[in-house]
């Protein structure tokens, strides 16, 4: 994309009533969006979603001033930018109908790995909600995965810290323009984000954290990733807001269950009661409903084993089974065994890290 299409790319975007579907809708019919403000009124009338009103807006000269003064403050600011067609794009978004036309971004993103997970929650995160965050990414982290969040208080903050911990790739998806920090006190960790991941934003460098922004910034975390866990959230809050989004974007949501007494369980409790998140305990049940695979992300590497291992007795229980029968299937192992699903998963995560087994394709595991 050459700045005179981010030029007017970002005009387009200033024209009262183009939103960003809008906005792509016009630019694949036309082909940029230098020729939307060229073509006439009978060529952009042949349009679904184009009228009279809509066509004198694009005649309004102002949205060009406002696209050049935007376009000074990125280059004297050195602000990146992907475009909904480049291939730097994130992928996963870019499927999305409603995803923003441009991003803003700072920082090394880099988004080649596709295992990308948001985590969110409430503000107000618990003792056990913090906790649980950083054992998770604990356990997540030989996969590498990009950790997504909204940057805010509570359970973002953690899932971003944790992540920096364990020198993943973390991103903060803001409410606001790159010009500001939302909330202040974050500013100390800006830096070692920008290091290993960074920030996006589809917001102006004039635009404050709104309270509506919040909510346009929840489709992109929902959009981004392949999943959306939500580690603790009351009856009510925009974590659930991010659930529903990633619901209808046919993403995978999880949730951490909780006490029925406890105020920021219950919303998770109620994802989980109606269907609309897969129960969470540990890592192992996002590897295998995700269907992961531990050593998929150094293929290069043989998974040795280690010596003078010491197996728990329903580690040593699976692992004799798989070393009579061969390469079994999940189910298998899990009724053959006699062991929940679930806890099974964990078993089979463990003994993977211990290298006394190796996940396949098809969800198959064999002895090594």
């Amino acid at each position: 994309m050459t700045t005179s299409d981010l030029f007017y790319t970002l005009a387009l975007l200033k024209v009262e009533g183009v939103g960003d579907i809008v906005a792509k809708k016009l630019i694949n019919h036309c082909g940029s969006a230098e020729k939307v403000f060229s073509r006439t009124k009978k060529q952009l009338l042949t349009l679904d979603g184009v009228g009279e009103v809509l066509f004198r807006n694009l005649q309004d000269k102002k949205v060009f001033a406002l696209a050049q003064s935007e376009l000074d403050y990125m280059e004297r600011e050195n602000i990146n930018y992907v475009f909904y067609l480049d291939n730097d794009y994130p992928d996963r978004l870019k499927h999305c109908v409603d995803s923003p036309t441009v991003l803003f971004q700072s920082g090394r993103i880099c988004l080649g790995n596709q295992k990308i997970i948001s985590i969110v929650g409430t503000r107000k995160i618990t003792s056990y909600g913090v906790d649980f965050t950083r054992k998770l990414i604990e356990e997540l982290a030989p996969l590498n995965p990009v950790i997504v969040s909204g940057f805010a208080y509570g359970v973002d903050i953690v899932a971003h810290q944790a992540a920096l911990d364990h020198k993943l790739q973390t991103i903060g998806v803001l409410a606001h323009g790159l010009n500001q920090i939302y909330p202040k006190a974050h500013k100390k960790y800006v830096a070692k984000m920008e290091q290993n991941g960074g920030f996006l934003t589809e917001f102006w460098s004039n635009s404050n954290p709104e309270r509506e922004n919040f909510v346009k910034r929840n489709r992109i975390v929902a959009g981004m990733s392949e999943a959306t866990v939500v580690i603790e959230s009351a009856e009510k809050g925009g974590s659930l807001i991010t659930a529903s989004i990633a619901n209808d974007y046919n993403r995978d949501v999880f949730a951490v269950p909780g006490r029925t007494s406890d105020k920021y369980s219950q919303g998770c409790n109620m994802l989980i009661k109606t269907q609309r998140a897969h129960l969470l305990t540990s890592a192992a049940d996002l590897i295998y409903m995700l269907s992961w695979e531990l050593n998929a992300t150094v293929p290069n590497k043989m998974v040795q084993k280690q010596l003078f291992v010491t197996l728990e007795a329903e580690e040593q229980l699976v692992y004799d089974f798989l070393q009579q029968s061969g390469k079994e299937v999940l189910d298998s192992i899990a009724l053959e065994c006699q062991l929940p699903i679930y806890k099974l998963a964990t078993i089979l995560l463990s003994m993977e890290l211990k290298g006394v087994v190796r996940p396949l394709p098809g969800k198959l595991f064999e002895a090594i």
